[in-house]
């Protein structure tokens, strides 16, 4: 492995969704020669500008941006998949002599960016198509018993509802003979970047932080939020599909269907993105170190402090 001295500088700016990381991360890479690298599962989607709430067209403009937007709406985007794009991105970024700013509230996509994946082979299609019928057919409840005979530590993680990694852990443990957790504790001690990180975690009050989810979402609304979701359903996808199960297209499709109000579909949907929030807060307090914690921040308070703090690191 490299000298420490020789691993280039990236920066993570982490936090909840509506923390202000992406105002903060603008403000970064315009003061620090920098460039943004996407780190939210959402914002990857090329359909759901409004609703995920990436950069607009003119912070674009202000500086590079990589990974927003780059994947439709029918394709699958795993924290594998996301890796395999992000690593030729960060590296190009720091061999133009920029900084690469990973900004993100995907606490699995930082953490793989860090650590590394675990190599868990290939799964053969007709295996998951396999599964994908078992739990259609026995349901969530039955189907997580099913995978608790093959791998009991996989099964007590995931919900009934989590049909994606459910149907990913039971094809994992049919197809290799091993559980999936197995294959993720052979996980590689090598990271897959030479690289040194400062990780800054945005933490507000949460009284700020569900005002500002609530102010968010209404805006949305006004931006065109609905077109998007309308555009998206006329494609008649597989609902199980990971962008479809961005915050407010569940809400939003039921209003469109005539099933409740455009105000109750508001209600839900914000109500939802507030406990998808504080999981995050949970995931960023206990499962992730960061150098830096900054508990209140709002827009572009405090981004002295965090320049401060980088400049620092960068000299290291």
């Amino acid at each position: 492995m490299a000298e420490p001295s020789s691993a280039f500088p990236v920066v993570i700016v982490a936090g909840p969704t509506a923390s202000g990381k992406s105002s903060l991360a603008l403000a970064l890479a315009e003061s620090l020669g920098g460039e943004i690298v996407n780190a939210d599962s959402m914002q990857v989607y090329r359909e759901f500008r409004i609703l995920t709430a990436r950069p607009t067209p003119e912070d674009e403009v202000r500086v590079p941006h990589h990974l927003y937007g780059v994947v439709s709406v029918s394709t699958p985007c795993s924290a594998g998949a996301w890796l395999d794009m992000a690593i030729p991105v960060i590296e190009d970024i720091q061999a133009r002599g920029h900084l690469p700013i990973v900004c993100g509230g995907t606490g699995l996509y930082l953490k793989v960016l860090q650590e590394g994946i675990a190599p868990v082979p290939d799964v053969p299609a007709e295996v998951i198509d396999e599964a994908t019928v078992l739990y259609n057919k026995e349901g969530g409840e039955a189907f997580r018993e099913r995978l608790a005979r093959l791998d009991p530590d996989g099964a007590a993680k995931l919900e009934p509802g989590d049909r994606q990694r459910l149907i990913r852990a039971y094809a994992v443990a049919v197809s290799t003979g091993r559980p999936l957790s197995a294959w993720q504790a052979e996980q590689g001690a090598e990271p897959p970047l030479n690289a040194r990180f400062l990780t800054i975690h945005l933490i507000p009050p949460r009284d700020q932080l569900y005002q500002r989810i609530e102010e968010r979402f209404d805006q949305m609304i006004e931006l065109g939020a609905l077109d998007e979701v309308r555009a998206v359903q006329a494609l008649n996808l597989d609902p199980t599909l990971p962008a479809l199960k961005a915050l407010g297209v569940a809400d939003f499709h039921r209003y469109l269907a005539g099933d409740v109000t455009l105000e109750k579909a508001v209600s839900k949907a914000k109500q939802g993105t507030r406990n998808f929030a504080k999981r995050q807060l949970t995931w960023f307090r206990n499962q992730s170190r960061a150098d830096l914690l900054i508990e209140g921040f709002a827009g572009e308070e405090g981004v002295a402090r965090v320049q401060a703090a980088i400049n620092d690191f960068l000299d290291w």
